[in-house]
């Protein structure tokens, strides 16, 4: 645990820890409602599950899954009642996921050949963003490089509910990199590749949408986040054109304020509000040796508030629990740190950084014992011999005429006195393999049959009941 002393308005952010997720970028990231549990996803394909109440200041994830074998993580995230968790992935196929990691639902893939999206069941290319229904716990919406969104059903397996095209401002196809829902749900919000934001009633109907920017973000890059205010009329941007806006969408026309020079290497670089909604949060991307990602902190006319250096990597992910008071962040690095306050915070990591380490059995390794393990008072049955050195133990062996018995070198040519030859035809490798040792090649074939007659004779069992009847 590192103190570092951050003083933002009202709130005082002056604890961290670090929970290892592995080696490569974390970019999936999030947290239950209830704030208990923690789940992180990477480009190393796998899942990591966190619960602040069962770990102790070894801070060690209860279970590391890979559910969707090659691909890597997207985003995670649970549900309203948090029982199921949603994993998008680089596959076409979203996931979704019990509380404890097991597999619940898998959507199904589209036929890639069908021309029109509508008549596909499914995706055929790689999912970008997901995320549930702030309403109805069983509905999900998924956006992908495929042109569209598909809203989906936790109950409705085999095909989507509804299908919404991405189209620019020509009317082309145009990929999507992010998507979201309004807090009430009624609206939804997407983020193109062509650089534009667009909104859908939920409701439908979905053949244009209802608001739209198309000058959002730079063409061409990838807008890596859209999140909306309880109030339903403020949306927050993060481009990738290094910019975060604050739109109306009461007037989509212009944002109301930008921000700029915030480096985004990442396409799932995350932008997020506080609890009260008066502070925007996003992160920073950086290079290799060139600086350290930030966490920076905006008002709601985007005025810089603070700024935190988080480590000597990309900040990519970043997650303000609204019950917790605690920011969990996704560095590239593959390390994820929850910062805190011990006055402000509840919960969360507070529950754990004050747990002692209990010593388990399964954590001693025995590489970690050096030498033989001397038990001079056990029975003789169980008693081991005491180590000796090794010139010791190459003179008994030598002595030893079991041990130093050379073998026989197999016979060259044919073979003879019952010895199996060293050619390399058909028939000495038949003789190998049906060689019988200590064969009397001077006994008459006819003698050696005529010893089984007498017995043969009282116990006809193999002959004579094939000519019975």
């Amino acid at each position: 645990m590192k103190k570092i002393f951050v003083f933002l308005a009202f709130i005082s952010l002056s604890h961290e820890v670090k929970l290892e997720h592995g080696d490569k970028p974390v970019s999936a990231l999030g947290m239950d409602p209830s704030g208990a549990r923690v789940i992180s996803g990477g480009y190393d394909y796998t899942v990591r599950l966190w619960d602040f109440a069962g770990m102790d200041s070894r801070l060690k994830s209860f279970r590391s899954i890979t559910p969707c074998e090659s691909h890597r993580i997207c985003t995670l995230q649970y549900s309203i009642t948090g029982d199921a968790i949603l994993v998008a992935s680089g596959s076409a196929q979203a996931k979704v996921l019990d509380r404890d990691g097991h597999n619940k639902m898998q959507c199904p893939k589209g036929w890639q050949y069908i021309i029109d999206m509508t008549n596909t069941k499914g995706h055929v290319s790689m999912i970008n963003c997901a995320c549930w229904h702030p309403k109805i716990k069983e509905t999900f919406l998924t956006c992908s490089n495929d042109c569209t969104l598909r809203l989906w059903d936790v109950n409705e397996k085999e095909k989507q509910l509804n299908v919404i095209k991405g189209r620019d401002k020509k009317g082309r196809k145009s990929a999507i990199s992010t998507c979201s829902f309004s807090k009430d749900g009624k609206m939804i919000a997407a983020g193109l590749v062509d650089g534009s934001i667009q909104l859908w009633k939920s409701s439908g109907p979905f053949t244009r949408s209802s608001l739209h920017q198309y000058t959002a973000h730079t063409p061409g890059t990838e807008t890596s986040c859209i999140t909306m205010s309880h109030d339903n009329q403020t949306l927050v941007s993060r481009g990738g054109d290094d910019t975060l806006k604050v739109w109306d969408i009461r007037s989509f026309k212009r944002p109301v304020n930008v921000a700029t020079g915030l480096q985004n290497f990442f396409s799932v670089t995350d932008c997020a509000f506080s609890p009260d909604e008066k502070i925007i949060v996003t992160g920073t991307s950086v290079r290799k040796d060139q600086g350290k990602g930030e966490l920076v902190f905006f008002d709601r006319e985007l005025n810089k508030v603070n700024s935190l250096p988080v480590a000597d990597c990309s900040v990519i992910r970043c997650y303000w629990h609204p019950k917790l008071n605690q920011i969990v962040v996704g560095l590239g690095n593959g390390k994820v740190h929850v910062f805190f306050s011990p006055r402000y915070s509840i919960r969360g990591a507070k529950l754990c950084v004050v747990k002692k380490k209990v010593q388990r059995i399964e954590d001693m390794v025995h590489s970690e014992i050096s030498g033989p393990i001397i038990t001079p008072h056990a029975l003789p049955l169980f008693r081991e011999d005491q180590p000796k050195s090794m010139k010791r133990r190459r003179e008994k062996e030598r002595a030893d005429p079991k041990l130093s018995h050379k073998p026989e070198t197999p016979a060259p040519g044919k073979g003879v006195g019952g010895r199996i030859g060293t050619g390399s035809s058909l028939g000495s490798y038949v003789r190998k393999i049906r060689a019988v040792e200590n064969v009397d090649l001077d006994e008459d074939p006819r003698e050696a049959l005529l010893k089984y007659d007498k017995s043969a004779k009282e116990n006809p069992f193999w002959i004579a009941p094939a000519y019975m009847g």
